[in-house]
C-alpha cells in the first residue's frame, strides 16, 4: 500500500529508487501523522508540549570515517581524496542491492523536500527512511515544498536510510558496519548501521558543497542573520559544531536566516535548510529563550536527552547519554526567523572558534589576507560528543570550518570566499567562544553574555572608531575597549595568572598553525602565507 498524506494512492511507486517488495510506503506525511507513527512503533516517547523524545543508541554523533564517495570517471579529478574515503562503483552496487533486499516487507517513510531556499540553486531530495522519526527530523531540517509544488516535484537526489542494515566491509568496500555512501554520478545516497539522524542533513550538505561551486555559489558551514532595522546589514558565522553558530545567530535583535548551512551567490545569501538542529546541553530560558522554547513545542525532536520518566521534564545538565544532545525543529519555531531563508550580501563575516588552549582573544578584526588564512586553517576544538570518541575538547584544524563535508579541495572554496569578500567589501572578525584565563581544565569558558555583547558591537558597526592593538602572536587587531564589556576579557594574556605559561602555550599554538598551513602554501599568495606576522 502506498499512501500520500494518509490517502491510499496505488499509482505512487519507488521504482525510480529501485525499491520493490516493501510493505507500506507513507508519502509526505505531515507532523501529526509522523508523530503518531513514531509513537505507534515505539521509536520514542511523547514529551512535554507534544515533543518526540528519542535516543540514537551507540551512535550519538556523526561517523565521519564511515562516509564514502563513489569513484567515477565523471568526478574522480574533482574530489579531495585526502579527506574523503573512496568506494568503488562495484562495491556501491553490491551495497545498494543488499539494502534493497533488506527493505522487503518493511514499512518505509518518504519525504520530498528541497535543499536550498533560492529556487535558482536548490535541489529536490527524496528521503526514504526506515524510521518515522527520521522522516520527521528531515522534514524539519530541509525545506518543505508547497502542496502545489509537490505535483511537479523533481527529484534530483535520493537518500535511503536503513539503521537496521549492517554493512559488510569486505563486501561493500567500507570501513565498518556503519556506512554513508554518496554516489554523485547516480545521485543516490545510502546510509546504514546508524540511528543518528544528523547523517541525513550532512549528506545533503556534502552534495551541495560539490554542486554549487560549479555555478559560482559559495557553500558555507555557517549560520546567518540580518538586522531588523537595516535589511542591508547581514552577517554570516562560520564554525564547526559546538562553536556557537546556532546560539549566536539566534539573536532577538536580528532576523535569523539559518543556523548551519548557507550558499553565497551574486544575489546574496540563502539558507540550505528549513529548520534548526540545536545543541541543548546547559540550555537555559535566560540565556537562549527562543531555542529553549522549542524544546516544549509540538513535534520538536528531542534527541538523546535525559528526562524524568514520569513528568517527561528535560534535564539540560545531564550528559550521561551524550554531550551532543539536540533539538530539531522547523525554522518558524524561532519567532524572529526569516520566512524566505534569503538575505542580502553579507556586511560581516565572523569566524567562530572554540579555543581549548585559551590563547585566542574573544574578538579580533581580520584583514582580508588574515581572513583567508583563518578560513583555510579552520582552527577550533572538537566539541565533546559531536563525534564518536570525543571525551574532552580536542584542538583541531578543519579547513574552511567544515572539512568533513567538503568533497572538493579546500582551495576551491577558499578562492570563492576571497572573490566574494573582495566584491562586497565585507568586514571579517574572529571570535573565540572557548576558554579564557587558561586552557581547558584550568581556565573557564567564555561567558555567552560577553560573546553576545562583543558580536553585537562588531556587526552593528559600533567599533568603527575604536582603537585596536596588534596581537603579537597572530597579527590581527584586538579592540582596546568595547562598550559594556570588562576590558580584562579582551586581551587573553592578561586573563592568565601566569603570563609566562600563556606565552609558552601561545608559542605552541602558533607552531601548530604554521605546521598545519604548510598544506595550503603552494596554493595561496605571499600575503596570505605571511598572515601570522601581518
Amino acid at each position: 500500500m502506498n499512501t500520500q498524506n494518509g490517502i491510499v494512492n496505488p499509482n505512487l511507486t519507488l521504482n525510480s529508487q529501485g525499491i520493490v517488495g516493501f510493505k507500506n510506503a507513507f508519502y509526505n506525511l505531515t507532523e501529526p501523522d509522523l508523530m503518531t507513527q513514531a509513537l505507534l512503533r515505539n521509536e520514542g516517547e511523547l514529551g512535554v508540549g507534544g515533543t518526540l523524545l528519542v535516543e540514537t543508541g551507540k551512535f550519538t554523533g556523526r561517523s565521519p570515517k564511515d562516509k564514502h564517495i563513489v569513484v567515477s570517471d565523471e568526478i574522480v579529478d574533482n574530489i579531495w581524496w585526502e579527506r574523503n574515503a573512496r568506494m568503488s562503483s562495484s562495491a556501491f552496487d553490491l551495497l545498494y542491492k543488499d539494502m534493497l533486499e533488506h527493505v522487503r516487507g518493511k514499512d518505509l517513510f518518504v519525504q520530498d523536500l528541497y535543499g536550498g531556499a533560492d529556487p535558482q540553486y536548490r535541489i529536490g531530495v527524496r528521503v526514504i527512511t526506515e524510521y518515522s522519526w527520521h522522516n520527521l527530523f528531515i522534514r524539519h531540517l530541509l525545506i518543505r515544498p508547497q502542496k502545489s509544488e509537490l505535483e511537479t516535484f523533481i527529484n534530483d537526489f535520493s537518500i535511503i536510510n536503513l539503521p537496521s542494515f549492517s554493512a559488510n566491509p569486505a563486501k561493500h568496500g567500507c570501513r565498518s558496519e556503519t556506512v554513508i555512501a554518496i554516489n554523485l554520478e547516480k545521485r543516490l545516497i545510502l546510509i546504514g548501521g546508524t540511528e543518528y539522524a544528523g547523517e541525513n542533513k550532512k549528506a545533503v550538505f556534502t552534495v551541495l558543497n560539490y554542486l554549487l561551486p560549479e555555478v559560482g555559489v559559495m557553500p558555507m558551514h555557517c549560520s546567518a542573520n540580518v538586522s531588523k532595522e537595516n535589511p542591508q546589514q547581514s552577517a554570516i558565522f562560520f564554525g564547526l559544531s559546538g562553536t556557537g553558530k546556532t546560539t549566536l545567530s539566534s539573536d532577538p535583535d536580528r532576523v535569523l536566516v539559518g543556523d548551519d548551512e548557507h550558499g553565497w551567490s551574486d544575489a546574496g545569501i540563502f539558507n540550505f535548510e528549513g529548520g534548526c538542529y540545536a545543541k541543548t546541553i546547559n540550555l537555559s530560558s535566560t540565556s537562549e529563550p527562543d531555542i529553549f522554547k522549542t524544546t516544549s513545542m509540538f513535534s520538536t525532536v528531542i534527541e538523546n536527552m535525559v528526562y524524568d520518566k514520569k513528568t517527561k521534564e528535560l534535564n539540560f545538565e545531564d550528559d550521561s547519554l551524550t554531550a551532543n544532545m539536540r533539538a530539531a525543529y522547523p525554522m518558524h519555531y524561532i519567532s524572529n526567523s526569516s520566512a524566505s531563508g534569503m538575505a542580502c550580501q553579507p556586511s560581516h563575516i565572523v569566524f567562530l572558534t572554540c579555543d581549548a588552549f585559551g590563547i585566542m582573544p574573544p574578538l579580533a578584526k581580520l584583514s582580508p589576507a588574515q581572513a583567508m588564512y583563518h578560513f583555510l586553517s579552520g582552527f577550533t576544538s572538537k566539541a565533546v560528543g559531536t563525534e564518536r570518541g570525543i571525551k574532552e575538547p580536542e584542538p583541531t584544524f578543519s579547513t574552511c570550518f567544515g572539512a568533513p563535508f567538503l568533497p572538493r579541495p579546500p582551495e576551491v572554496y577558499g578562492k570563492l570566499l576571497r572573490d566574494k569578500i573582495s566584491k562586497g567589501g565585507t568586514t571579517c572578525w574572529l571570535v573565540n567562544t572557548g576558554w579564557t584565563g587558561g586552557r581547558y581544565g584550568e581556565g573557564s569558558r567564555m561567558p555567552i553574555r560577553v560573546t553576545r555583547t562583543l558580536l553585537s558591537a562588531a556587526i552593528n558597526n559600533q567599533l568603527d572608531k575604536t582603537e585596536f592593538v596588534k596581537d603579537p602572536n597572530f597579527g590581527f587587531a584586538i579592540p582596546k575597549s568595547v562598550p559594556d564589556v570588562d576590558p580584562s576579557y579582551l586581551n587573553p594574556r592578561e586573563t592568565w595568572s601566569d603570563v609566562s605559561a600563556y606565552d609558552e602555550a601561545a608559542k605552541k599554538l602558533v607552531n601548530l598553525f604554521v605546521k598545519n598551513f604548510e598544506q595550503h602554501v603552494p596554493n595561496v599568495d605571499n600575503e596570505v602565507k605571511s598572515s601570522l606576522s601581518l
